[in-house]
């Protein structure tokens, strides 16, 4: 288990997510801006309407397209996930610092899903499922695939103790 100790998200994770934050920005600027010409089309608005509507949108899509730059970047800088003998720990946040601990007693089980651009860049996201309602899923996107499955399949080999699914092993 010594190559699954402490590691960074892939670095494709960057490229991956600046993608999706421009394609939610674009989508959301296209209704935004189709909206904006009915009622300004259809009110037959003066040039200053016009001027403004263009000003408002500035200033709400700027940040939300610098957002889309520069927060997978952040994020990538500022999370990392262990996997050891005691359980998983997963570190992000940048301005909140989130640390999270969970010991391989409380994990019930384990997916590893993909989205377009993650199956694109050869991205996944592995969701770990604990004991527990409160944060019972917790998903840790940018890992590798083959890092996400050899985390999944390190997390689902059971030891001493624990009950295995060839009835092997004590029942806890």
């Amino acid at each position: 288990m010594a190559d699954l100790n402490q590691q960074p998200l892939d670095p494709r994770s960057v490229t991956a997510g600046r993608l999706g934050g421009w394609t939610f920005t674009l989508v959301l600027l296209l209704v935004a801006v189709g909206g904006a010409l009915g009622v300004l089309i259809g009110t037959r608005a003066p040039l200053v309407s016009w001027i403004g509507s263009g000003a408002i949108a500035l200033l709400i899509f700027g940040p939300l397209a610098l957002a889309s730059q520069v927060g997978p970047a952040v994020r990538y800088r500022s999370t990392w996930v262990r996997l050891d003998d005691d359980g998983l720990e997963y570190a992000h946040g940048w301005l909140w610092r989130h640390h999270v601990s969970v010991p391989r007693s409380r994990i019930q089980h384990t997916d590893v899903t993909q989205g377009p651009y993650e199956r694109r860049f050869g991205l996944a996201t592995l969701v770990v499922y604990t004991a527990g309602t409160e944060h019972a899923a917790i998903p840790i996107e940018g890992l590798s695939h083959g890092t996400a499955l050899a985390f999944r399949d390190a997390l689902l080999a059971r030891g001493d103790g624990v009950a295995r699914a060839d009835g092997g092993g004590d029942v806890v």
